[in-house]
């Protein structure tokens, strides 16, 4: 062996590094990226939970059970309801997570010495979140009828007061028994209906420049929307049908059904398709290569694992990572499948998702066209 004939190759090779400045900032760029990723979006630590209060007493005693969640760190109140069908709307449209229902005679009963009652409710779709919001209920419960029996037997004297006091009582809807397929099995399909269709699309225009094919496209009378909607019809095609298997072996293996408009489902899976080949097919405008179309494949995904709330939840991230994720497509997509899946929600309750999703789709087909014609240029 020659050390100077190897050093002249390991020259070449770092001058080839050199020249390929999209690969040579994806590779120091990601260990960055990764790093400050997982250190801030993986947290199971759940706090600012979103609750929303409907007060049918509307007492000093009412208002004071409800200060004790807000003055936690474990919940933040969104608002206040009218009425307790309210709050089971509120967390069915996904705007918050629990909601705490006061009865009417909730003051009534604490004044005369008894136990009262109320009602916590809890989105049961996201298991982690639902678990941790209970505990954190049954302990301010716990901690605030301990001070009120506290209080009683400094009034009276008398030790026995263990009546007294609250009693929460927490009703988890739509995933009564928190199993966690019904959260994971419509992330699942929303991750492999994203991972498909970008990477396939990605290498779609770079494997035209690759083999010089793309000269033969420009000569033709073909314009660039037509060029680009030709080559994503085939991996419509090819997601629309991974999306089908998907639903259809979640349901024969993990008993996981849709319990919503599975024609609505559809619709709303074909538009964030749409959304998914708009992204492939704007990475593969600007990658050079196939291997700098799959390092910004890899370097886009990532990230929609990690921050769109399909493993970890959002509400745990911090205020910046957190509106990071609200310009990823695979967040609102998420929402809109475990509300039709596992909450049985019509369009009306998802048009908040709908309408981000679309406006990113726009964003993306918009960007994607004018790199395009850049590159026809």
């Amino acid at each position: 062996m020659r050390w100077k004939r190897m050093l002249t190759i390991t020259k070449k090779e770092f001058i080839h590094i050199k020249r390929d400045k999209a690969s040579l900032a994806i590779a120091l760029m990601m260990p960055i990226m990764m790093l400050l990723l997982f250190g801030f979006a993986v947290n199971t630590d759940v706090n600012n939970v979103s609750l929303v209060v409907y007060d049918g007493s509307k007492t000093s005693d009412s208002r004071e059970l409800i200060s004790k969640f807000t003055n936690s760190y474990y919940f933040k109140v969104y608002g206040a309801v009218d009425s307790p069908e309210d709050v089971e709307k509120y967390i069915s449209m996904g705007r918050v997570k629990v909601g705490l229902v006061i009865p009417p005679d909730y003051a009534k009963n604490l004044r005369r010495n008894s136990s009262a009652e109320a009602q916590i409710l809890v989105d049961g779709s996201d298991p982690t979140i639902a678990r941790t919001a209970m505990s954190y209920s049954l302990l301010i419960g716990n901690n605030y009828s301990l001070n009120l029996r506290k209080i009683q037997v400094g009034k009276s004297g008398v030790e026995n007061s263990s009546n007294i006091g609250v009693n929460l009582k927490p009703l988890v809807l739509y995933n009564p028994t928190l199993e966690s397929s019904k959260f994971n099995i419509p992330g699942v399909i929303g991750l492999i209906l994203q991972n498909i269709t970008v990477i396939l699309t990605s290498f779609a225009m770079v494997r035209e420049r690759e083999k010089g094919t793309i000269e033969q496209l420009i000569m033709t009378p073909v314009t660039a929307f037509e060029l680009i909607v030709g080559k994503l019809i085939p991996y419509t095609i090819i997601g629309f049908f991974d999306m089908v298997i998907a639903l259809i072996l979640g349901y024969i293996i993990f008993g996981v059904s849709v319990k919503g408009s599975i024609v609505l489902l559809i619709l709303l899976g074909t538009l964030f398709l749409i959304c998914s080949l708009a992204m492939g097919m704007l990475i593969s405008t600007v990658a050079k290569t196939q291997l700098q179309a799959m390092q910004a494949s890899i370097a886009l995904l990532l990230p929609s694992v990690l921050l769109s709330g399909f493993i970890f939840p959002r509400e745990a991230m911090p205020q910046l990572v957190y509106y990071l994720s609200c310009v990823l497509p695979m967040t609102y997509f998420l929402e809109i499948l475990r509300g039709i899946i596992v909450k049985g929600v019509g369009i009306s309750h998802l048009i908040s998702p709908i309408v981000s999703l679309l406006a990113l789709i726009l964003i993306i087909i918009a960007a994607t066209m004018k790199k395009f014609s850049k590159t026809l240029d």
